[in-house]
C-alpha cells in the first residue's frame, strides 16, 4: 500500500496545526453537532458521534462542551445550524482532491473553496468527478514496533477487512466505516492504542509527486485546510518522505 503510511503522517501534520492554529476545538465541535443532528444524541447507537466525541475528549475538550455540542446538534440548545457540503476538484498535475466541509452558509464556503483551488493552480469540479477514486473506509493506525502478529489475528477477529505494514513500521488495520468503533475496542481491550482511528476517504490510486509539483500540491491542501469550514481535506497524491513531519 505505497504511499498510505505518508498519507496518514499528514493527517498527523494536519492535527498539529490545527492544534497550533486554534481550530482543533473548533473543529471537533462542529462535528459532533452535525453527527448528532444525522444520528441522534446516544453515543451508544450514533457510531459516527461516538468517534467525534472520543477524538474531542482525547484533545481535552470539556465533557460539557462536548455535552452543548450534542445538544445543539439534536436541537435541545439553540445555536448554528451546520450542514455537511463536499466539494471536488483537481489540483495541479491531475491530482484528485476531496473537501469536506461543515457550514452555516454555502454561498460563502463554495466561495472560498473555489478561491483556493483557482489560486494555487487547481480547478472546482462537479459532483462526482473525483469521489469514484475514493473509498470511505475506517482507518487504524499502530506505531512502528507494535507486535504485527497479535494486531493481524485480534484485527481479523474483530471482522476488519484488512491489515497491512507500510514501509516506516506502521500497521494499518482497515474496516468498514460502520465497523470502525467496534474494532477499535476489540484492539484496545487486547492492549493494542491506535495513535488514529477514524473514518476517511482512501483512494484507489496514487499519484506520486517530487520536486516544484509536490510544493505546488501541498500549498493547495494547506489553503484549503485554513479556511475555517473546511474539516478535511482528502488527496491521492504521494508526496517525497521529507516532505512529511513526523508525528
Amino acid at each position: 500500500m505505497a504511499g498510505h503510511s505518508k498519507w496518514a503522517n499528514i493527517k498527523f501534520r494536519k492535527a498539529a496545526q490545527d492544534a497550533k492554529r486554534g481550530k482543533l476545538f473548533t473543529k471537533f465541535i462542529r462535528e459532533i453537532t452535525v453527527a448528532a443532528r444525522a444520528g441522534g444524541g446516544d453515543v451508544t447507537s450514533n457510531p459516527r458521534l461516538r468517534a467525534a466525541t472520543d477524538k474531542a475528549l482525547g484533545a481535552n475538550m470539556t465533557r460539557d462542551t462536548v455535552d452543548r455540542a450534542i445538544k445543539r446538534g439534536t436541537g435541545e440548545l439553540d445555536g448554528v445550524s451546520y450542514e455537511e457540503v463536499r466539494y471536488e476538484g483537481y489540483a495541479p498535475n491531475g491530482v484528485a482532491v476531496l473537501v469536506e466541509c461543515t457550514t452555516d452558509n454555502r454561498n460563502r464556503t463554495v466561495s472560498e473553496v473555489r478561491h483556493a483551488f483557482t489560486k494555487y493552480g487547481g480547478n472546482l469540479g462537479s459532483e462526482g468527478s473525483v469521489a469514484y477514486l475514493f473509498d470511505k473506509v475506517g482507518l487504524l493506525i499502530f506505531p512502528a514496533g507494535v507486535d504485527e502478529n497479535v494486531v493481524m489475528e485480534t484485527a481479523v477477529e474483530a471482522g476488519a477487512q484488512d491489515v497491512e505494514t507500510g514501509p516506516d513500521g506502521t500497521v494499518e488495520v482497515i474496516t468498514e466505516p460502520e465497523k470502525l468503533n467496534f474494532v477499535t475496542d476489540q484492539m484496545s481491550a487486547a492492549g493494542l492504542v491506535s495513535e488514529l482511528a477514524e473514518v476517511v476517504q482512501r483512494p484507489t490510486s496514487e499519484t506520486e509527486l517530487a520536486g516544484e509539483d509536490a510544493e505546488k500540491v501541498m500549498l493547495l491542501i494547506n489553503a484549503l485546510e485554513d479556511l475555517d469550514d473546511v474539516q478535511d481535506v482528502f488527496t491521492n497524491a504521494s508526496f517525497p518522505e521529507d516532505m512529511v513531519p513526523a508525528s
